[in-house]
């Protein structure tokens, strides 16, 4: 029984011996040598060249130790993992049991999609797992990544850098302390507060993907972009820097440091080359002011041109409010340089205490204060104010306006012009009710009550006492008093007033069977015109046939050729 467990120990030495030497075996040496010490450790010396569980490596020095499955390998060390890993150090130990190896000394390790350099790295060869917590470097096709600390995964190509990450192009510079890159496509996950700064942007995100080769990003924390005048923040930011185009989602603000505005919305597109913003969902337009900022409010929000240029555009439930002026339509269009502003279908505006409304309304103010410095009002323009017991009303084709600090001074109005007028002594007392009409009329106005009006063209109308005016008289056809829907606060203007869709609706509506008559009617004339001229090609002709039998005539009468003069002057004569 002895003898057969001693065999069976022997047999199983000699497997596990056998074993371990087919982990690491020596193929080439100058000299080889068993240490005197240790005879367990195998000592090679020049030209070593060792295979160890599928690898390579080349060393001038190898200590063996056969017992551990231990390798330490000193002196130009060269590490080959199959065709696509290589790795150069100075030292390097490898543990055949764990397969695990640690190089150290000028480390670099290249495989086909970089090459990593750092001064102490730790190879797991059974999971293909290597990291350094000293500093490394990292080079791809694209990028040379630097960082204190870093893990590499050489089967998906993935890289962790950690502790004072920057990633260098020729185009920008990612800067962080935490972020997984992969070598292979060039993308980086930023987990960290980042920064990306590229010759026409700065980026800054807290978490968030950018493609270095592509140069896209998606950010989705508290992050913003910043290029020329302009910066974007959002809940969600996307950014293509090679078509110079980015998006925006939640929370959005944009803003504008050569013209104090600022943006705001739940969905914005940003067209860099266009030098142009679409926003929509709660958007709005803010003109900053020292102490009185304009808003401005519509269901999509457009902002186009060049700082020294700037236009904006709101479309639907537009409203727009400052302390001293608001106003209401469906679409608007504003010149922050010029400071006009137009306001297109069922405008109102209120300034002070005056509502007016008409076709269209065109309004100056000052860029620096926004104060309203003139007014334009085209077709159906009607002007109200409040007055204790009515309502003072100006109206006609067409009203002008100028504004002094934010007051109107002087109105003309232009066609069919129509006044209701409460006029009251210095002491606010009644003297009687005004009702005129005339062709045109000119109003002067101080501290908002009317000191002087001329009437033009065949005026007709006088001023009542208020008893001789009934009731029902005192209200100019087309009146609708809408302080309902004039915004009070900055808040307002997101309040979407009831009947205004079917209003706007019926709106389109007609504007559309305007224009197909419109088109109709030039349609009609481009066939008279045609007509006219074919008639007057078939006169010609019959003309030129005349001219030719009136020639012939002559030639027949004289036997001589007519002149060519002769005969226009003839054919003169008898025109």
């Amino acid at each position: 029984m002895k003898k057969i467990l001693l065999l069976l120990f022997i047999c199983f030495s000699a497997t596990a011996y056998s074993q371990q030497g087919r982990k690491m075996k020596i193929l080439n040496a100058d000299i080889t040598y068993q240490d005197k010490e240790n005879p367990d450790v195998t000592i090679s010396v020049g030209n070593v060249f060792v295979e160890v569980d599928g690898a390579t490596i080349r060393c001038k020095r190898a200590e063996i130790y056969s017992k551990d499955n231990y390798l330490k390998a000193r002196g130009n060390v060269v590490m080959n993992q199959g065709d696509t890993i290589i790795q150069t150090s100075k030292f390097s130990d490898y543990d055949g049991n764990t397969k695990l190896a640690k190089s150290w000394g000028d480390v670099v390790l290249k495989d086909p999609t970089m090459t990593l350099t750092t001064q102490t790295l730790h190879f797991d060869r059974e999971k293909q797992f290597l990291y350094y917590k000293t500093k490394g470097e990292i080079k791809d096709s694209v990028n040379v990544l630097k960082s204190n600390q870093g893990n590499y995964y050489l089967e998906t190509n993935q890289f962790q850098a950690l502790s004072k990450v920057v990633i260098t192009n020729p185009d920008q510079v990612i800067e962080t302390n935490h972020l997984d890159y992969y070598t292979d496509s060039g993308k980086a996950y930023l987990y960290k507060p980042s920064t990306i700064t590229g010759d026409k942007s700065f980026i800054y995100t807290e978490k968030g993907f950018y493609d270095t080769k592509n140069k896209v990003s998606h950010l989705t924390k508290n992050s913003w972009i910043k290029y020329d005048d302009r910066r974007i923040e959002g809940d969600s930011i996307y950014y293509d820097e090679n078509r110079s185009f980015s998006s925006a989602t939640g929370n959005i603000v944009v803003t504008d440091t050569v013209n104090n505005g600022i943006l705001k919305g739940n969905y914005g597109e940003f067209y860099r080359a266009k030098d142009s913003v679409y926003i929509t969902g709660r958007a709005v337009a803010i003109s900053l002011i020292e102490k009185d900022s304009l808003y401005i409010h519509g269901d999509t929000i457009l902002l186009t041109g060049k700082p020294d240029a700037r236009i904006i555009r709101a479309y639907n439930h537009v409203k727009f409010f400052k302390s001293d002026m608001s106003g209401k339509c469906d679409s608007l269009y504003s010149s922050q340089v010029a400071g006009f502003t137009k306001m297109f279908r069922k405008p109102i505006l209120w300034s002070q205490e005056n509502q007016i409304t008409g076709d269209v309304i065109h309004f100056l103010h000052n860029k620096e204060t926004e104060q309203l410095d003139s007014l334009k009002v085209l077709g159906n323009s009607f002007m109200v104010q409040k007055d204790s017991i009515g309502f003072n009303q100006t109206k006609g084709r067409d009203i002008f306006g100028k504004f002094e600090d934010n007051d109107m001074k002087i109105v003309d109005v232009v066609g069919n012009g129509e006044v209701l007028h409460y006029v009251r002594n210095e002491e606010q007392e009644l003297i009687g009710i005004m009702k005129m009409r005339c062709s045109s009329l000119n109003m002067t106005i101080e501290n908002k009550q009317i000191q002087t009006i001329e009437f033009r063209v065949e005026p007709d109308g006088k001023t009542y006492p208020e008893k001789e005016l009934h009731v029902n008289e005192r209200t100019l056809k087309g009146l609708v008093w809408r302080i309902n829907e004039k915004p009070e606060n900055k808040d307002d203007i997101y309040t979407h007033d009831p009947g205004d869709d079917k209003l706007m609706a019926e709106e389109r509506i007609k504007e559309r069977e305007n224009r197909l008559q419109e088109a109709k009617e030039a349609e009609k004339k481009t066939i008279r015109d045609l007509a006219a001229v074919a008639l007057q090609k078939e006169q010609d002709s019959i003309a030129v046939k005349s001219v030719d039998l009136l020639k012939n005539k002559e030639d027949e009468d004289t036997n001589t050729p007519s002149s060519k003069n002769k005969s226009t002057i003839d054919i003169k004569k008898g025109e």
